[in-house]
């Protein structure tokens, strides 16, 4: 309720001032008063605080007008925060006198967090170099899960409180399958694929994952597990095996166990751990809470102090969400419109270098081959570098291929190569309805294309060549860009899936490490020293541009809808399916062939 009135009451305030004003004299209004406010402030002894139901992204978030006008009022911060945001603001807080300790704190399955292990590993190594500078870390929850315990582990301090509980009972990944749901209201779907891996189709055809599914899934699972468990154990001084022997025997600890157990070094409630954090800032008894600064708003406060002068850019460029033909949205990505921005930054004599970071699960082979054009042609004349962020798999690796080199993290999901068709048709659900159709055409296939009957044998195998004619192209691509012979690549592929760490042994990505890592590299390659500066690609729309498209007309732009609350069983359930019917909306290509992660792996 307090963001609805508050977004309500920033939307109206706006209205009033743009009748009032015009166009001209709010933008004036606006940027008047940004100027005249000096900023957040820092103070000294205070302590960095992190939300970890901040939801982490690659790009920076998009900002809905009505946001960026409630910001601008009430200087509150966005739900969201970019990857390199945090991690710069961790790096800058390491190094700042002023920032004596840092507050780990928030429960992800409450917020909008969707961050993956391959985004969270970087981050916890920013705080790994915070806890080195001899700077204490504090965390604290009500209930540690997995996800949470991997960045709360690197803490001096990791506190419980007295009620709550940790789960540490190992990874799972559960699809969904549709199949039985599609014959029942008279849906058919026929597949085309190649690669024994290849389960994208599965949850359309079957009703149980297939034994090749099982065990990519089961090889996966294990090496993000091991993973985990190897880093946690390190900083809690504990063995991997006792890790394991917890998840295999209890799975979920209640406080004193996990005191016990030593994953936790004290139970204790929040007023407690605020009493310790107003001790360490030397903050009066008397005050409220802490001297504190979130990391949103300390990013903000000390981002001109990060900025480098230097006419040279390093340009690192966001392909975030499933690949699609044409422009796309704002949570894909639009084949035409990243193939134009890198075209951009090739054409543009500034960017010395290009860093492409890639977090998707593929998608349309057309809209990837695009992007993959520019990137041979940047190759061409300046290095690119790609990052593979949570998944860079089928078209999100497609798009990879060709660059100079490709920096993955050891929980990265990464692979899937191999190309699959997907053919539904409405007949016998239309047919119950009394719907029928009609057909005169002037040549065998020339209906072939819709959805109101299967293919035939004949139509089926056409669509079945194309499948395989693109399936030898991605292995020709792999093979030539990866210098690996054909032959042993099209053993890799088969649609299967990897993490970053079996990708480097398979010499499918050159290296482990994160975005900076990615970025470092870039600008060695263009040999440049110290001077250059980074620059984020797309750029995002300033607060008057996003007045201007809103008062003009711009489909996508909305207001962001966060929960703020943790969903029940049910609905979590029934999220997961509205997720994967949703992704179904991506699948545009003109061709009809996808290369793309299974629907809905997921890991939990």
């Amino acid at each position: 309720m307090r963001d609805f009135l508050k977004y309500t009451f920033a939307s109206l305030a706006g209205l009033i001032l743009f009748c009032s004003l015009g166009v001209g004299g709010l933008i004036f209004l606006l940027i008047a008063a940004a100027s005249v406010d000096s900023g957040p402030q820092v103070r000294n002894k205070s302590v960095l605080t992190f939300d970890l139901s901040l939801k982490i992204t690659d790009s920076k978030p998009a900002t809905s007008t009505s946001q960026a006008i409630s910001e601008a009022l009430s200087n509150d911060n966005n739900d969201s925060v970019s990857l390199q945001t945090v991690l710069q603001a961790i790096e800058e807080a390491t190094q700042d006198d002023r920032i004596i300790a840092l507050y780990l704190y928030g429960n992800m399955s409450a917020g909008s967090s969707s961050s993956g292990l391959a985004t969270l590993k970087e981050v916890r190594e920013a705080l790994e170099r915070f806890r080195t500078k001899g700077k204490k870390i504090i965390a604290y929850d009500m209930e540690w899960g997995e996800r949470e315990y991997y960045l709360g582990s690197v803490a001096n301090t990791v506190v419980l409180n007295p009620i709550g509980s940790m789960e540490l009972n190992g990874f799972s990944s559960q699809p969904t399958f549709y199949t039985g749901a599609l014959q029942k209201y008279g849906v058919g779907v026929q597949v085309t694929r190649v690669g024994k891996y290849k389960s994208a189709v599965e949850p359309f055809l079957l009703t149980k994952q297939s034994s090749a599914s099982r065990e990519q899934t089961a090889k996966l699972l294990g090496d993000l597990w091991s993973e985990f468990s190897t880093t946690v154990s390190k900083d809690r001084k504990l063995k991997p095996q006792q890790i394991q022997a917890i998840a295999d025997n209890q799975g979920v600890l209640l406080a004193e166990e996990a005191l016990q157990r030593r994953l936790v070094d004290k139970v204790a409630y929040f007023d407690e751990v605020v009493a310790e954090l107003k001790q360490i800032t030397d903050s009066d008894e008397d005050e409220r809470s802490f001297r504190q600064i979130s990391l949103p708003t300390y990013a903000r406060a000390v981002e001109s102090d990060t900025e480098k002068s230097s006419s040279n850019q390093v340009a690192v460029v966001y392909a975030e969400g499933d690949i699609v033909e044409g422009i796309g949205g704002p949570s894909s990505v639009g084949g035409d419109r990243l193939a134009r921005q890198l075209r951009e930054l090739r054409l543009n004599d500034d960017v010395k270098a290009v860093v492409l970071r890639v977090n998707s699960p593929g998608g349309s082979v057309t809209a990837s081959e695009v992007i993959q054009r520019e990137v041979v042609l940047i190759k061409k004349v300046k290095p690119i570098v790609v990052s593979m962020g949570d998944v860079a798999a089928s078209g999100g690796y497609w798009i990879s291929t060709y660059a100079d080199r490709i920096f993955a993290e050891p929980n990265t999901i990464t692979g899937s190569i191999g190309v699959f068709g997907l053919l539904p048709n409405v007949q016998k659900l239309a047919n119950a309805q009394g719907i029928t159709w009609d057909v005169v055409k002037t040549a065998r296939f020339a209906d072939s294309e819709g959805i109101t009957r299967p293919r035939t044998s004949q139509e089926l195998a056409v669509h079945q060549r194309v499948v395989d004619r693109i399936y030898d192209r991605f292995l020709t691509k792999v093979a030539e860009s990866r210098k690996l012979p054909k032959q042993k690549v099209a053993t890799l592929a088969q649609g299967r899936v990897w993490s970053g760490t079996s990708a480097k042994q398979l010499g499918l990505v050159d290296a482990i490490g994160g975005l900076n890592a990615a970025v470092e590299d870039a600008a060695k390659r263009a040999k440049l020293g110290d001077d250059w500066k980074l620059e984020e690609y797309p750029k995002t729309r300033s607060l008057e541009d996003q007045i201007l498209k809103r008062l003009i007309g711009d489909p996508a732009a909305q207001v962001a809808e966060t929960a703020t609350e943790k969903v029940d069983p049910f609905t979590a359930e029934l999220l997961k399916v509205q997720q994967d019917w949703s992704t179904l909306k991506a699948f545009n290509d003109s061709l009809g062939v996808y290369a793309r992660l299974p629907l809905n792996l997921r890991i939990d």
